[in-house]
């Protein structure tokens, strides 16, 4: 798992970028050559951006003059900082963390959707799951009880929140501690954690060595959550439209390739994860719909307030595309 360790590394040394607020130097990290603009894109190595990988080897992004380069990163909190420093042109980021970057003033803008939910209770590709044996049967179990997410005070802590919630639990009760996806099946296997909130591959890993899905966070909490999205800076949007509406239109049609293409998204995900076959073809794939779903947006907007992680509230129209 070498180059997940190495993600880990990045989005450490990207949390420590946060104090450069929207840096006036983002719109000029670019470079163009040949008629081709570079731009580099913080990613998270799971199976979500798989859509951005297989447009790159497809030529997609080519096609729209457009050379993309990407860098994985922990999570969506470590890659905004990065983007607004001008480290990275692009970013992929859960919704909650935008929301939450922007109401502490950081100004993001939402270019394109990123993936969402499959919507489908005990079918998707990110559970709350429990190893092999253990007594937890149902989120309201979790009372007490402690839960790995890779990014504390988040999309992930506030999705199991609303299935305990909905499962007649107190979340209050509830803790969470922050791991790495793929520490996450070590971690559960050796007891270390009572629960995860996995996504794939980390979530076929933990299965197929016993593990139990109890909950379907995601699908608690809308049917067709917009899960991420990728953004740029606001600074880097308004001196470069035309690069940023190239990017949403390549990285549109290769949501849609992906979303037609399972078998091809499987190899790709192979080239930037050690993760083995055996689990690939068992991963659990996400949808990639090319339009966000704005009412998910909402309820996720409303969870995250009601959780006390906004200083104000978002503002989606200025947020979304």
């Amino acid at each position: 798992m070498q180059r997940l360790f190495v993600g880990i590394a990045a989005g450490s040394l990207l949390l420590a970028v946060t104090a450069c607020g929207s840096s006036g130097n983002s719109g000029d990290s670019a470079s163009e050559s040949g008629g081709t603009t570079k731009v580099k894109v913080g990613v998270i190595p799971i199976v979500d951006v798989a859509p951005i990988y297989l447009g790159q080897k497809k030529g997609i992004y080519e096609k729209y003059g457009l050379d993309v380069s990407m860098t994985a990163a922990q999570g969506g909190s470590a890659i905004v900082p990065g983007v607004v420093s001008g480290q990275f042109q692009f970013g992929f980021s859960n919704t909650t963390s935008l929301m939450i970057a922007q109401s502490n003033g950081v100004q993001v803008k939402a270019v394109s959707n990123g993936v969402a939910s499959t919507g489908v209770d005990g079918k998707d590709y990110g559970a709350l799951v429990v190893k092999k044996g253990s007594s937890l049967k149902s989120a309201k179990d979790l009372e007490g009880k402690t839960v790995a997410v890779n990014t504390l005070k988040n999309i992930l802590d506030t999705s199991v929140r609303e299935s305990v919630r909905k499962a007649g639990g107190d979340p209050s009760k509830v803790k969470f501690v922050e791991l790495a996806f793929d520490q996450m099946p070590a971690a559960l296997e050796k007891g270390q954690v009572d629960a995860a909130m996995a996504v794939e591959p980390a979530l076929t890993t933990i299965l197929n060595q016993g593990g139990v899905e109890i909950a379907s966070p995601y699908v608690d909490v809308a049917k067709d959550l917009t899960v991420a999205m990728y953004f740029t800076s606001q600074t880097y949007a308004a001196k470069n439209p035309d690069v940023v509406k190239k990017f949403q239109q390549a990285t549109t049609e290769a949501l849609a390739y992906a979303n037609s293409h399972p078998d091809e998204v499987r190899d790709i995900v192979a080239t930037y994860t050690q993760i083995p076959a055996s689990v690939l073809s068992k991963v659990t794939l996400p949808k990639w719909p090319q339009d966000i779903s704005r009412s998910s947006v909402e309820t996720l907007e409303k969870l995250g307030e009601q959780d006390g992680l906004f200083k104000t509230a978002p503002d989606l129209d200025k947020l979304l595309p």
